[in-house]
């Protein structure tokens, strides 16, 4: 929906640049989302070009230090859990620990149908994809009993150095924001506002006191409109917002203040210069407006 005109053409060398800046300026995660093929009805709207988020992140790890490493979000039922879980815990141990394992349930069916996995079950699929992942994440050999993935007595190494990485879910229907409540530390949300977001934090709530999950600790990570720092001088339309950085982070507070613990940024742009300097605006002018608060 707001992708810049220059972002078409960009590569490696955005990538990089991005990706280091967010890691010299103290941003917790660069993420990198996940679909295998597009279908030629949704490449318009969606675009055609989709990064691998494990070679991606791969390549913006050795490029990076400290940033944290988001697969925002992986689409785990299309692939077997031991797969994944043999390129994530390599990613893990070759970033040193840095990886959060974002998932997801998918929504392309096409994508679904041709790599031969139900799409109408793709959600209970998830769902015990992140139990096997999560065991074999923690144990080199790892046991699951199924019933679509059984496994045992199988060695997955290298290890990780976490064991496991946290696994955050995404999505925002209510069967995504239980399953995220009940099997992961963390929660992505998907379009959410300021209104929705007090409803869907009770939900987690809930779910996490039935399931006897602790309350401290959860990640509430959610997706703020588009921002620009200071006076644009260029439509960058209706949905962004813009203004001096106290404006800016009181937005933010916002979000803090209904229990959102992640916020996404997203500066808008018209080349990756502007891009990065906006990126510096918002760590520099505004991120420590917010924290004085939080």
């Amino acid at each position: 929906m707001f992708v810049e005109p220059w972002e078409t053409q960009a590569g490696p060398a955005e990538l990089a640049a991005v990706a280091q800046a967010a890691d010299r300026l103290g941003y917790a995660y660069v993420a990198c989302c996940d679909h295998v093929a597009i279908p030629r009805r949704l490449a318009g709207p969606m675009g055609a070009t989709w990064y691998d988020p494990v070679s991606t992140l791969g390549y913006l790890a050795a490029l990076t230090t400290r940033t944290r490493l988001l697969s925002h979000v992986a689409v785990a039922p299309l692939r077997h859990p031991l797969l994944s879980a043999k390129q994530y815990a390599t990613l893990d141990l070759l970033s040193g620990g840095r990886l959060v394992l974002g998932v997801g349930a998918g929504h392309v069916q096409e994508e679904f149908e041709t790599l031969g996995v139900d799409f109408h079950r793709r959600g209970e699929i998830l769902t015990e994809t992140i139990a096997a992942l999560r065991v074999a994440l923690t144990d080199e050999y790892p046991e699951h009993a199924g019933p679509r993935f059984p496994f045992r007595d199988l060695a997955v190494s290298p290890r990780p150095v976490q064991a496991p990485p946290p696994i955050w879910v995404g999505g925002s229907s209510a069967a995504a924001v239980r399953r995220a409540a009940a099997h992961a530390e963390g929660w992505l949300s998907q379009g959410d506002t300021l209104e929705t977001l007090p409803a869907q934090l009770e939900l987690i709530r809930s779910v996490r006191e039935r399931e006897g999950r602790s309350a401290g600790g959860f990640v509430v990570n959610a997706i703020v409109p588009p921002l620009y720092v200071g006076e644009p001088g260029w439509d960058i339309g209706r949905r962004s917002v813009s203004g001096k950085p106290e404006q800016l982070a009181e937005l933010l507070r916002r979000y803090v203040a209904v229990g959102v613990t992640h916020v996404q940024l997203r500066p808008r742009s018209r080349d990756v210069k502007e891009y990065l300097a906006q990126l510096e605006l918002v760590a520099t002018d505004v991120l420590p407006l917010v924290r004085e608060v939080a």
